[in-house]
């Protein structure tokens, strides 16, 4: 294989790898980080969870942060110190899936 079309190769990847960064996909998971989150969240959040990367799922309206696995990156519902979700509306607001 010749160095141009290796190197052209190299390139591909490294673009599709960088497609693949979530911070730079908008739309996944409802969109960008709050950034900085709001006091009264900062003061029930359970601090044991990533408060960097936070942001409102839109399907139900809950708090969702990035927890960073051994083997994936997932979002789970943000949670206060009590273990209950932090959404921003209740759930009779939500929308039933059809």
């Amino acid at each position: 294989m010749d160095m141009k079309r290796t190197g052209v190769m190299l390139a591909a990847a490294l673009t599709m790898l960088a497609a693949c960064d979530e911070t730079t996909q908008p739309g996944a998971a409802g969109g960008p980080f709050i950034s900085p989150l709001p006091d009264n969240i900062l003061a029930i959040a359970d601090p044991k969870q990533d408060l960097n990367a936070v942001k409102v799922d839109p399907v139900d309206g809950c708090l969702v942060y990035r927890h960073v696995g051994p083997v994936e990156t997932t979002f789970l519902p943000l949670r206060n110190k009590d273990g209950r979700p932090i959404c921003t509306r209740t759930p009779a607001e939500t929308t039933p899936a059809t």
